[in-house]
């Protein structure tokens, strides 16, 4: 019998390595836009650390709030290039990371970690270059009891995010991208790379078109009053 809410399984499928390391020149708003807008982790899970780009693959912890039992296994189960992404609730009561755990995973090569709940030893994470996001602080510790669930499907900051899910994150958030659609969204994001080339270029030499703005309020119905001098 499945022990559900308990239970450690593995991943079935991730983002190869070769592909991910693509992504590390790419903005999370270039990604943003390929994938509707939608998928997103919300802005509630902030930055914890002084620099550093987040890219990597998603290993997914679900737990209970104030609870690291099972991201303690995680870390030990984790490749180089795994991102740690757990769903604690979103409880800041007891802090689910701190510095052990930052030096345990940095050793192990993991790339981050991405807590919808708290950490605490916040001056160790703010000092460095190891990315992590969570959505606050506290000095108040873990419980080590379980139960928790290793590699299900998860949802931090309204975001669902399953096993093996492409996951990058810059100053501008965090964003997720299907493991099954991480090739086509890096194609869609290389052309729109050159595209906004293309628009700054226009910008700097004068010749950028701006028509598109009056079309638009002309569709929606946008009644203008008077003469409007173009700028």
């Amino acid at each position: 019998m499945s022990n559900l809410g308990f239970r450690i399984l593995p991943v079935s499928k991730k983002v190869e390595k070769q592909l991910v390391e693509q992504y590390r020149n790419v903005v999370t708003p270039h990604i943003s836009d390929n994938l509707n807008r939608m998928h997103a982790i919300g802005t509630q899970l902030r930055p914890f650390h002084k620099k550093g780009k987040l890219v990597g693959t998603a290993l997914t912890v679900k737990t209970r709030p104030g609870d690291n039992l099972l991201v303690h296994k995680a870390i030990d189960m984790a490749e180089p290039g795994d991102v740690i992404v757990v769903d604690a609730g979103g409880d800041l009561t007891n802090a689910i990371v701190g510095e052990i755990m930052l030096r345990l995973a940095r050793v192990k090569g993991i790339s981050g970690f991405i807590i919808d709940g708290a950490i605490r030893d916040s001056a160790a994470f703010l000092a460095g270059d190891f990315p992590i996001y969570a959505r606050g602080i506290t000095h108040r510790g873990p419980y080590k009891d379980g139960p928790g669930e290793i590699n299900v499907p998860v949802s931090v900051g309204g975001m669902l995010v399953s096993p093996g899910d492409l996951i990058v994150g810059d100053e501008d958030g965090l964003a997720v991208v299907p493991v099954d659609s991480a090739e086509e969204i890096l194609m869609k994001v290389r052309a729109q790379e050159q595209k906004e080339h293309e628009i700054m270029a226009s910008i700097d030499n004068g010749t950028v078109d701006r028509s598109w703005v009056d079309e638009a309020l002309k569709q929606k119905g946008c009644e203008i009053i008077g003469p409007v001098e173009k700028v």
